[in-house]
């Protein structure tokens, strides 16, 4: 089960707001991480480790840079839930091992309401206002690439199974 309060964001939230293209050329993912949503003052002021991202749509849009969900797990986001994603950092995050959610009903979820997500039964719970809400199931395939840390991890595994 992943537990954390909700930070949320609206539409749009492209990758250059994740990370700004400036902080790119730091030595490693870690030096980027205090500069992570660097104009959002919500997230600088209330994130904290396992928290979980709740955003309006097309959530990871502009640049397909892998550095923006490379951060988001540094950082140990929980889980990012969204009304959807740009494709390629959908994508990514599950290669990077980080858990993507699609809701329609993320409208109902309010800045720091403490959430629960449990992947293997489909379950989002806001426990703040004792609500459940309807998520995308994670196809097979990509659950097992989650479980596994990312993709690194599962062909790991998969390939000693050979």
């Amino acid at each position: 089960m992943i537990k954390g309060k909700a930070i949320k964001f609206g539409n749009n939230i492209d990758t250059d707001q994740i990370i700004g293209g400036e902080y790119l050329s730091l030595p490693t993912i870690q030096s980027m991480v205090p500069y992570a949503f660097k104009n959002y003052k919500n997230f600088r002021d209330n994130y904290e480790n396992g928290d979980i991202i709740v955003a309006e749509s097309n959530f990871g849009c502009g640049s397909s840079r892998e550095q923006a969900p490379a951060v988001l797990k540094e950082m140990g986001v929980g889980a990012i839930i969204a009304k959807d994603f740009a494709r390629i950092f959908y994508r990514n995050a599950i290669n990077l091992g980080i858990v993507v959610i699609e809701c329609k009903d993320v409208d109902k979820i309010d800045e720091l309401d403490i959430l629960e997500l449990e992947l293997d039964k489909g379950i989002l719970f806001n426990v703040t206002k004792n609500e459940r809400y309807y998520i995308e199931p994670i196809p097979e395939f990509m659950l097992s690439i989650l479980k596994s840390g990312g993709i690194i991890n599962y062909m790991r595994i998969k390939s000693s199974d050979l």
